[in-house]
């Protein structure tokens, strides 16, 4: 290539000049395809959908076509965690109505676990207290736990998701060989965990070690609020 016209040089540059020199100077100069617009349809370039060849401009075009498809991928994507996201907040304001509607302190274990396996389809679920005051006194929801039980939930600072490994706590739920995964969230009142809500389902990947726990945590946070009423004052 000359120092104006010439033909393109190759990686290696002629007459000193490189591929990146050109390219920074057709950077720098937007007027040069305008003082030359016959290099726009006589260039001619490989198409990425074939091995015909195609102009400049048909190029840029097929790459505005392919950015264009990624972002309405996005936008769909962004729709549909939208939608899911609102099916969630849905089922979460009805569980949360089911609490606050419910009367009799001492129903609100049973009713809890029944409104989690309906809304959030839980094939099992049970809650166990510890220090709560006469209105459970013989209640399943309060029978004794071990000691490792009580060390476990105390030294959790986020719901445990994961395999069941055998936990003590599975064994709270109807069938617990039917178990695969375990969600264990406790229950606090300010600083004392009084209590632990056990998430069972027989798919294995339903509660994964890898997944996030916020959502987990504020039904803790909701469920624990609302059984602080069992704890003697």
């Amino acid at each position: 290539m000359s120092s104006n016209n010439g033909p393109a040089p190759g990686a290696q540059g002629v007459q000193g000049i490189t591929e990146t020199d050109i390219a920074n100077y057709l950077a720098n100069n937007p007027g040069f395809f305008e003082r030359h617009a016959e290099l726009l349809s006589s260039v001619q370039l490989t198409s990425p959908h074939g091995q015909r060849a195609v102009s400049l401009q048909e190029r840029q075009m097929e790459m505005l076509r392919e950015r264009i498809k990624g972002l309405e991928m996005k936008i769909v994507e962004m729709i549909r965690h939208g939608q899911e996201n609102l099916a969630i907040t849905d089922r979460l304001n009805r569980f949360v109505r089911s609490v606050l509607t419910t009367q009799q302190p001492a129903d609100l274990p049973a009713r809890m676990v029944s409104s989690l396996k309906h809304e959030f389809l839980i094939p099992q679920a049970a809650i166990r207290l510890w220090g709560a005051g006469l209105a459970l006194a013989g209640s399943e929801h309060t029978a004794a736990v071990s000691d490792d039980v009580l060390s476990f939930a105390g030294s959790l600072t986020q719901p445990y998701c994961g395999v069941n490994a055998g936990f003590e706590a599975s064994e709270w739920l109807g069938d617990p060989a039917a178990v695969a995964s375990l969600a264990m969230i406790p229950l606090r009142h300010g600083e004392r965990c009084f209590g632990l809500l056990v998430l069972g389902s027989p798919d294995p990947t339903r509660y994964s070690a890898e997944m996030g726990t916020e959502f987990l945590a504020r039904i803790g946070d909701i469920a624990g609020a609302a059984l602080s009423r069992l704890l003697p004052a």
